[in-house]
């Protein structure tokens, strides 16, 4: 029963796109409300600058008194003024309503709003001033015609004050207005996704090796990119699949020579009738296993260098790597009075793969010395500059046709024209190492333009 209270609660809780954009069009009516109250008050403050509703007033009364010619007559005019003025509400301010007094240019007062008691407004010709009246701020404003003198007085309006009282104004309307823009964006969006909806179900119906393009035309432009990725990845997990497929295969049929042969040798060498043939038999049994053995680790190093999985450069002098690397092979070498030469700087430190560059240089190192003939030369060079790092590896061997240069690098591929046993992955390690690591590998004629020459480029730092 725990469980069952919680759904709801996670579902409410999990994001969706109709979440985001009502919540967005939350945030931009909030936007719009401060903009228009922004708009209000800077509106108000120029309307303060220009001409004020004070001077205004004054203007229109003074207007109507210009022609007046009686005290009681201008008294009239003043009374019925205040008395529309105060059933219109024109000010518009809470704080009072508008104060009025006339005199006439001898001082004599012809009329005086009841508020104001016993004050008396002393304001400044054209012009609207500050005066406190019963300990209130108000705005005082004087106009003199040829026989009258008017002062009008209403509290001062602060900028607060037209901020609180038009926020609350406008908001119903922005609040009246927001279902209805949601409502057509609600549905704009429930259409739009639908196409994506077709396409999550079309992919759901599919079968968990269905690797088959998706061929699907989505109606609307931005769908496009997303079903043209898709269909890209689906034809590289085709591409990956069918590789591995291939590597399977290829990899069993490669391992059941050597697994044959040593089923075989072993029934010979227990089934031997004399230690010559025993001997025999164990030095076939040998080298079936070895054969066996070598195959099983290129495979293994094969699949690591398939890992996605990248490993982070290090920095180490490769220079010294190199020697290391050269001084492991060269009793293989010595053996068959092949030379081994290192052309590289005293020191060369390098941010790099090391583990796939050591695949590279042993691969690369091992496909010379086996291949070349006795007394042959093999030479291995390294430079560096600010950005990349070269590997050669050239002999005087019997070479490679150069139709056959770009097969080289095929998984399980041999040439032709040798008796050599071998795997044919040195090569492939090679180029999948190259490769990890944001390189390029190209064959060449070797020394003296003879033999063969691989020469890697290595960018320094890791994959580019």
């Amino acid at each position: 029963m725990t469980h069952n209270r919680r759904v709801p609660h996670l579902l409410l809780a999990r994001p969706t796109i109709v979440q985001r954009v009502v919540l967005a069009l939350l945030g931009a009516f909030f936007l719009v409300w401060l903009a228009l109250l922004a708009y209000i008050y800077i509106e108000f403050r120029q309307a303060l600058a220009v001409d004020q509703g004070l001077k205004k007033l004054g203007r229109a009364l003074t207007a109507a008194l210009a022609e007046v010619r009686d005290d009681a007559e201008a008294g009239v005019v003043m009374t019925a003024t205040a008395t529309q003025f105060q059933t219109l509400r024109i000010s518009g301010n809470p704080a009072g309503s508008v104060l009025m007094e006339l005199r006439d240019r001898q001082g004599g007062l012809i009329h005086a709003s009841p508020a104001l008691g016993r004050q008396v407004l002393d304001g400044r010709q054209g012009e609207v001033i500050d005066q406190q009246i019963d300990g209130q701020t108000y705005w005082v404003y004087r106009r003199d015609t040829g026989r009258w003198s008017l002062q009008l007085a209403e509290p001062r309006i602060t900028g607060m004050w037209i901020l609180e009282r038009n926020a609350g104004r406008v908001l119903p309307y922005l609040l009246l207005a927001f279902p209805l823009i949601l409502l057509p964006v609600w549905l704009a969006v429930k259409l739009g996704l639908r196409p994506l909806q077709r396409l999550a179900d079309r992919i759901a119906e599919r079968g968990t090796a269905d690797l088959s393009p998706i061929g699907m035309d989505p109606k609307y432009a931005e769908l496009k990119p997303l079903i043209a990725a898709l269909e890209r990845m689906l034809a590289q997990l085709r591409g990956t699949m069918e590789r591995e497929r291939a590597f399977v295969h290829d990899a069993a049929h490669e391992l059941r020579t050597p697994m044959a042969v040593i089923a075989a040798q072993a029934h010979a060498l227990s089934g031997a009738g004399s230690s010559e043939e025993r001997e025999r038999a164990q030095v076939h049994l040998e080298q079936a296993i070895e054969r066996a053995s070598h195959l099983t680790q290129q495979l293994l190093e094969l699949a690591s260098l398939d890992d996605a999985h990248q490993r982070l450069p290090k920095s180490v002098d490769v220079a010294q790597w190199a020697r290391q690397i050269l001084a492991q092979a060269a009793p293989r070498a010595l053996a068959r009075g092949i030379e081994l030469t290192l052309d590289a700087p005293d020191s060369l430190e390098a941010q790099i793969d090391v583990p796939a560059f050591q695949s590279i240089l042993e691969n690369l190192l091992n496909n010379a010395i086996r291949y070349v003939h006795d007394g042959a030369q093999v030479v291995v060079t390294l430079r560096s500059d600010d950005e990349r790092l070269t590997l050669s590896v050239e002999d005087d061997g019997p070479g490679i046709a150069e139709s056959d240069h770009e097969r080289v690098f095929e998984r399980f591929h041999r040439g032709v024209g040798h008796d050599t046993p071998g795997s044919g992955l040195g090569l492939a390690i090679v180029k999948q190492a190259v490769s990890r690591m944001g390189g390029c590998v190209a064959v060449s004629q070797g020394l003296a333009r003879r033999g063969v020459g691989f020469h890697v480029s290595l960018v320094l730092g890791g994959a580019g």
